[in-house]
């Protein structure tokens, strides 16, 4: 729903109709810092170009009475798009880049230090500008194997020095950014961050380090909110969802040839099969929660009114809700309403690929309109 990379008009009203749903955030994602990134062309880039749209989109959720969330996000390595100057993808080390294969970009190279502060740089502009946009919360991305996901797993980052190695270098990029974000949003926007609470693959990270990285957030006072999720979109894409592989959809929508090909020969083996339960993240998520003081939300399968207790219960301070709300935009009226006990949704995940088919849906509406 942003092709060019900026908001379409079907994107503003996507988040006006969960604000007027009941939702009392809604976070516009993945939205790029960056030209370099992006993860593919028609992703969201924040740009003077993107302004106007995404500036309806804050007044249309502000208009139905909720608020509205920017998530700040770099891809590194894993892109299929140059950047400025031709430039190939970059992220902590060098690195076999199988997302970019068909672009002509298989390999990633290892950013300088000029890089790095280039990134430190963009975010901070990023955050700048989503403010004076009139977003309500910055989400900062730490999480799903994108670059500052890259830096704080041990199986990406293998740099040595002042970004590598120990635990406290490999977030030392995450935590100047998150220093930079706050600086430039100032106090009076929520600034919360996205992080893993595993990467869902052996060398990864793995809940012991992810409980340190929401400590070392904590303790530097600059974010108002931790959202624990998990997975690695290069090598685990599935671990956050869980339930369906649609595989032959995913192919089928793919853009390139080259793509659906590997999709369709590769797919079983690049996309690892999870099956769902509901509430999938709490046994880690509750780790994290009894780790740091800082309000905690809850995210991974909640898709009933019980969910929502259940996490309450638990000490979760607000619930984040992904696919029940592409199945049932009204989904937190209708619940506070008692018309309903649980979303629709039956996590086949054929919403995934209908990304690639002109924007998210769910496909119990029935056919993509012509």
């Amino acid at each position: 729903m942003s092709e060019g990379g900026i908001a379409s008009p079907a994107l503003v009203r996507f988040h006006r109709d969960l604000a007027r749903g009941g939702v009392g955030l809604t976070t516009v994602a993945y939205c790029a810092v960056s030209e370099a990134g992006r993860t593919f062309p028609n992703q969201l880039w924040l740009r003077p170009e993107s302004r106007e749209r995404l500036r309806e989109l804050t007044d249309a959720v502000h208009a139905e009475g909720g608020a509205a969330s920017l998530q700040l996000g770099h891809a590194g390595f894993f892109s299929k798009v140059r950047g400025p100057g031709g430039r190939v993808p970059r992220g902590p080390s060098f690195t076999f880049n199988a997302y970019g294969t068909a672009s002509a970009l298989p390999f990633a190279r290892s950013m300088t230090a000029r890089d790095i502060e280039a990134v430190i740089d963009d975010f901070g502009r990023a955050a700048e500008t989503a403010v004076e946009i009139g977003f309500d919360a910055l989400e900062v991305h730490l999480g799903h194997g994108y670059l500052l996901s890259q830096f704080l797993s041990p199986a990406t980052s293998r740099r040595r020095a002042r970004f590598g190695g120990s635990l406290e270098n490999r977030m030392r990029l995450p935590l100047a950014v998150l220093e930079r974000v706050r600086a430039a949003a100032g106090r009076d926007v929520a600034i919360v961050v996205k992080t893993n609470l595993s990467d869902g693959f052996r060398g990864g990270l793995e809940i012991d380090e992810a409980v340190e990285v929401a400590r070392a957030i904590e303790a530097t006072g600059m974010a108002d909110a931790l959202i624990p999720s998990g997975g690695f979109t290069s090598r685990t894409p599935f671990f956050l969802l869980r339930g369906g592989r649609p595989l032959r959809e995913m192919a089928a929508a793919q853009p390139e040839m080259l793509s659906r090909l590997g999709m369709n020969v590769l797919g079983s083996v690049i996309v690892r099969p999870y099956a769902f339960e509901e509430a999938f993240f709490m046994p880690l998520a509750r780790q994290v929660r009894a780790a740091v003081r800082m309000p905690v939300g809850l995210l991974g399968g909640l898709v009933s009114r019980e969910n929502v207790r259940e996490a309450r219960v638990e000490g979760f301070d607000f619930v984040v809700l992904g696919r029940a709300l592409i199945a049932d935009r009204d989904f937190v009226v209708r619940l506070q309403r008692g018309e309903i006990e649980r979303t629709r949704c039956d996590a086949c995940n054929r919403c995934v690929a209908e990304m690639d088919r002109g924007g998210v849906r769910c496909v119990l509406d029935g056919p993509r309109p012509s």
